[in-house]
């Protein structure tokens, strides 16, 4: 693992924080080279254990190249508050990041299905218990990758705005960023109640 130079004090070695951000969020970005061109795909992510697991088609270029052992970089980036200070030289965010590097596994058979479901629930927890299992057809269908979480940087800006050096009139501050799932909207073909999983997203 190499280490943060720029603004090191915002670095941390905690795997727990690493672990937290993949807990919280559900969008990373897949990076790699492949025939030559750099790519960078959004994807997808579920931490599973010591793993980050992500999904897609067998017939994406760059996970088929990933899924060959090519080497790639994952990041993810939770934006917390916009940190307003007194010049715009000044102002910052609040920010969470991690980028993991390594070479990622297909994985295959019984570990490709649970590699599925926990992709599933991380959508929904408990929604494999609700819909039916994946057909062969969808298995096959679909290329599941795991990168590793043995090499990764982890950085995170936190606080109000810095004390200004000069006289200033400007208002200085913290303005935190509220997301939330909104109220859910049934498909116009759908006659189910809303089941456990959904209703639990609500209030998240």
């Amino acid at each position: 693992m190499d280490r943060i130079r720029r603004l090191a004090e915002r670095a941390s070695t905690d795997r727990a924080k690493l672990d937290a951000l993949f807990d919280d969020q559900l969008v990373g970005t897949l990076a790699g080279v492949h025939e030559d061109a750099p790519w960078v795909v959004p994807m997808m992510v579920a931490r599973d254990g010591d793993r980050v697991v992500m999904h897609g088609s067998t017939g994406a270029g760059l996970l088929r190249h990933a899924a060959s052992g090519a080497p790639v970089a994952l990041c993810v980036t939770a934006l917390d508050a916009l940190v307003v200070a007194h010049s715009g030289f000044d102002s910052s965010m609040n920010y969470r990041s991690a980028v993991i590097r390594g070479r990622c596994t297909e994985l295959r058979g019984a570990d490709k299905q649970h590699g599925l479901d926990v992709i599933t629930d991380r959508l929904a927890p408990g929604r494999t218990a609700e819909v039916r299992p994946h057909t062969g057809r969808e298995v096959a269908a679909t290329l599941v990758l795991a990168l590793p979480l043995t090499d990764w940087l982890y950085k995170e800006r936190t606080g109000t705005a810095s004390e200004p050096d000069e006289e200033t009139d400007a208002w200085s501050g913290l303005v935190p960023l509220q997301q939330g799932w909104g109220e859910p909207e049934r498909a116009p073909f759908s006659d189910a109640a809303l089941p456990p999983s959904v209703r639990g997203l609500i209030g998240r």
